[in-house]
């Protein structure tokens, strides 16, 4: 009676007979010190990256940027009462409120010190679902602030405006909710895919948003920023072995390619960066950020993520499809591999254009509104933006899967030699 033994490579997927004719042969050993030396080269270039690009002294702040005047407060409170929004105000209009009923769209708050304070709310406020019991935080204008306001003519009848609903418990709960989930369906793969979470949200607050405004190249920040959370998250979440760092190479490969498609994209569309208020306004306060290659930099990070799905996906598929043939040739295991990719890239690709298409629902709505041709729309930079955001994405998608399928076939254990007729008729199906 013979026994059998899972494959190296496969021990989560089946085993094979327990035969020297049977076993993968191992990956060459200048293959392997191959790939472990691209691994630390990439490394090495996202520690230079991360220690030149790393923003030096304070982070630039502007006193501009505040949300109200110096010594304003805000207090919070639960809703007591809201009446229905007032109707709207007609375009020429000067009015801030609709000749009618004057109680029209305001909200009564009782305030942690007990007391009551009505506030005028704009109407998408009162249709959010907005009720009673709800906690409301408030803007409480110091006096000389409300005085000044006045004699420049503002119309404010009260010191107190809405600024906002707390909304941090159901965010908190829907945190937890995916939390659970995760661990409950994905366990140790999912915590660590958790902490990964946490150490890229860690590396975009404290190294991109400091280093862009300090100055540095968008790009050089993107691909930095992307080398350093690839080199975390994919061995954290899959483990140190020869596949991961494959599926790593593969992913440099592809943030390479997409960096290059936005860059020529931005250039050959002319974007300048400032495509909305927000972008102006940056572009005042900080004079030190290079707008124009943001686009490219905002390109690599939104495709991270869905490159490191592809080329872990790729890398597996053409594992799992060496272990179950062992005698096929690269050329078709190349061409096996790609058919699975090719699946991949067609689903892969409609999350990316419908993903941008999502964020920039607002803008689709003013391409209906305008009822100008396509040659115009394009005119704004906003929608030119968008549009090369997604293609520059897609591009480097579609380049990255060929590219990350051929250096597995490369890495991958190599073709088992043919074995003797009696040993094939064993490994037959029956």
């Amino acid at each position: 009676m013979g026994h059998h033994h899972a494959l190296p490579d496969a021990a989560a997927h089946g085993a094979l007979p327990d035969d020297a004719t049977h076993r993968l042969p191992p990956t060459p050993l200048v293959t392997r010190v191959v790939v472990v030396a691209l691994v630390l080269l990439t490394a090495a270039a996202t520690a230079y990256g991360l220690v030149a690009l790393w923003p030096r002294g304070e982070l630039p702040t502007d006193p501009q940027l505040d949300y109200a005047v110096q010594g304003a407060t805000f207090p919070q409170g639960s809703v007591v009462s809201l009446t229905a929004p007032c109707p709207a105000v007609a375009p020429d209009s000067t009015d801030d409120v609709p000749v009618g009923d004057p109680d029209c769209g305001q909200l009564t708050v009782r305030l942690d010190d007990g007391s009551e304070q009505t506030v005028r709310i704009q109407p998408e406020v009162s249709r959010s679902g907005l009720r009673a019991g709800d906690t409301v935080t408030l803007l409480k204008l110091p006096d000389a602030a409300l005085d000044s306001a006045q004699e420049q003519g503002a119309i404010l009848d009260s010191a107190y405006s809405y600024a906002g609903v707390e909304r941090q418990p159901p965010l908190l709960v829907l945190a937890a909710v995916f939390v659970v989930l995760v661990l409950l369906v994905a366990r140790w793969r999912g915590l660590a895919a958790l902490v990964s979470l946490g150490v890229g949200g860690a590396i975009l607050l404290f190294f991109v948003a400091p280093a862009l405004l300090d100055g540095a190249n968008p790009v050089a920040v993107g691909l930095t920023a992307s080398g350093a959370t690839m080199l975390v998250v994919l061995y954290l979440t899959h483990g140190l072995s020869l596949r991961t760092s494959t599926a790593l190479l593969g992913t440099v490969l592809g943030l390479g390619l997409t960096a290059v498609a936005g860059v020529l994209g931005s250039d050959a569309a002319r974007l300048t960066g400032v495509g909305d208020e927000n972008s102006g306004l940056l572009q005042a306060l900080a004079t030190d950020v290079r707008l124009h290659d943001l686009v490219a930099c905002g390109v690599l990070i939104a495709a991270f993520g869905v490159l490191n799905d592809v080329t872990i996906s790729q890398t597996s598929a053409v594992w799992e499809l060496r272990a179950a043939d062992p005698r096929r040739s690269r050329r078709a295991l190349f061409a096996s591999a790609m058919r699975i990719g090719r699946d991949h890239l067609a689903s892969t690709v409609y999350t990316i254009v419908f993903a941008y298409a999502g964020a920039a629902l607002p803008i689709l709505l003013l391409i209906a509104l305008s009822g100008q041709g396509a040659d115009k729309l394009f005119l704004s930079e906003d929608i030119t933006a968008e549009v090369v955001r997604t293609l520059a994405s897609a591009v480097g998608l579609v380049l990255a899967i060929p590219a990350t399928t051929a250096v597995a076939v490369v890495v991958a254990p190599p073709p088992r030699v043919a074995p003797a007729p009696a040993d094939a008729e064993v490994a037959a199906p029956v």
